[in-house]
């Protein structure tokens, strides 16, 4: 399998290949954390649930990438090769409701909101996909393995549906643990024919007006949980590592995904990892609850890299409750790590490359079932130990804490000074310059009020800046100027 590094889709930490170290993941399907193998030695296979894109993402839709996204990172850094598949489901209901109530067509929300959400991942810091395949690109591999459920005996047609038997396969619901004569299955309109209620489409029957496809069995279009099923299968084989999602997705969603796919032959996903949600005032976030916070609206209000620190350092299982005051601590406590970063770099003058090793403790915190918490109390661990060897005029030591806190940062799609969050050229950098200029006129005037020991002045400078959200450092090298807490 290429992984990332090998198909030019973006860098990442240096890679060491993995000996005795051993990565521990919470397995949804155990319900308990078990030791990686993984299939192919050396290589990750991992399958996230991405977008269903009837709408523009807000943050509770993007945790999910995020969090994928640093699992992602840390197998490479632990020198594994990965293949990253998500998918983008762009033929839904809700899609099709959609289009009908803006009089569009349902391929133009869905390619408009696809690009809103490849936006705001690229924004974020997400590594692109290694594959990001389409479900309308793949009705053949979907028509294909419907037609080996119906001849096994696990799938069946009734009036141009075609539905899983969840009665036919053994062990149906053990990753969500329900009892299968309790079950209440979702049902969408139109699904007529079932021999038992608690069966689920896996195609529906075309009706006017809608998108169809010719099948052996009529007209008609994908059910949601068929086409990762047809995917994952194509993109990876019989069997492959992690299957990824929200915690929403154990029932119905990945539940009926392993029923087709095991019915089907496939032995499938060997771990099951599931992250929790971004919630508002304890409910979660979501379109239908209108208390959605969209990704395009939060990154005009804050830096791309404030909004990745909020969401991608909590741990992927514990539940963010949104609030303002959280996003300004974020804020704050990554204004900490970059100003160390900036000052231990103007110290030594040239580019401090990132270690080649991140710190033992932080390998062992990620290692532990991605414990970001644990792993970014040691970056800031490292980074006050930063801070007091530049007090001490300690240039080596400053200059080894800042390859260590760059090599942890990288991990987490966090260093100030990789290309990402450092090399935009859009108008925003060029005003940033025209601001800094501004800036710097004023701070001349204050330096001039300092030499002149007019200390009145000087303050009164300082505590203007402060009111316009501008903190001010004085500095062997000279003042500088950041943005503060909001």
């Amino acid at each position: 399998m290429r992984g990332p590094r090998g198909d030019g889709r973006g860098a990442l930490p240096a890679a060491h290949y993995p000996g005795p170290v051993t990565i521990r993941l919470y397995d949804t399907s155990a319900r308990q954390i078990r030791d990686f193998a993984p299939l192919v030695p050396g290589c990750v296979s991992i399958y996230l649930c991405g977008a269903t894109v009837q709408a523009a993402p807000h943050i509770g839709h993007i945790r999910s990438g995020l969090n994928f996204d640093i699992m992602r990172r840390w197998f490479a850094h632990r020198g594994y090769d990965v293949t990253f598949i998500r998918n983008v489901t762009d033929i839904d209901d809700k899609i099709i409701r959609k289009a009908a109530e803006q009089n569009r067509p349902w391929w133009s929300i869905g390619y408009e909101n696809e690009r809103a959400f490849n936006d705001a991942y690229a924004a974020l810091g997400c590594l692109p996909p290694t594959y990001e395949p389409r479900a309308t690109g793949h009705i053949t591999e979907m028509v294909e393995m419907m037609r080996g459920l119906i001849e096994r005996g696990h799938a069946y047609e009734a009036e141009g549906n075609v539905y899983f038997d969840v009665r036919s396969l053994p062990g149906y619901l053990s990753l969500s643990n329900q009892d299968i004569d309790d079950l209440r299955q979702p049902s969408g309109e139109g699904e007529t024919g079932k021999r038992d209620p608690r069966d689920f489409a896996m195609w529906k029957a075309a009706k006017p007006g809608e998108p169809s496809w010719e099948t052996p069995w009529g007209r008609g279009r994908p059910g949601w949980h068929l086409e990762c099923s047809a995917m994952a299968h194509k993109y990876l084989g019989e069997e492959f590592d992690i299957h990824g999602g929200g915690i929403d997705l154990i029932f119905p969603h990945h539940e009926n995904e392993i029923a087709q796919a095991r019915g089907f032959g496939d032995a499938f996903a060997r771990y099951w990892v599931h992250n929790a949600w971004v919630t508002m005032s304890g409910e979660k976030m979501s379109k239908s609850l209108g208390n959605s916070v969209l990704v395009g609206e939060m990154v005009k209000r804050w830096r791309p890299v404030v909004l990745r620190y909020y969401l991608g350092t909590p741990h992927y299982r514990s539940t963010i409750e949104y609030s303002e005051e959280s996003l300004r601590e974020a804020e704050a406590a990554f204004a900490r790590i970059e100003g160390f970063v900036q000052r231990a770099g103007e110290l030594a003058g040239t580019t401090v490359e990132p270690a080649p090793e991140v710190p033992p403790a932080f390998a062992d915190a990620m290692d532990d079932d991605l414990g970001v918490p644990q792993a970014l109390a040691v970056v800031h661990t490292t980074v006050r130990q930063g801070n007091s060897a530049l007090a001490a005029d300690d240039k080596e030591a400053a200059v080894a804490r800042l390859a260590e806190v760059r090599a942890m940062l990288g991990v987490l799609g966090l260093d100030p000074l990789d290309a990402h969050w450092a090399g935009g050229t859009d108008a925003g950098d060029d005003l940033s310059g025209v601001v800094d200029s501004l800036v710097r006129l004023v701070l001349d005037q204050r330096e001039a009020a300092r030499s002149r020991k007019d200390w009145a002045t000087a303050d009164a400078i300082r505590d203007r800046l402060g009111e316009s959200g501008l903190v001010i450092e004085d500095s062997p090298q000279g003042p500088r100027w950041g943005l503060g807490p909001r």
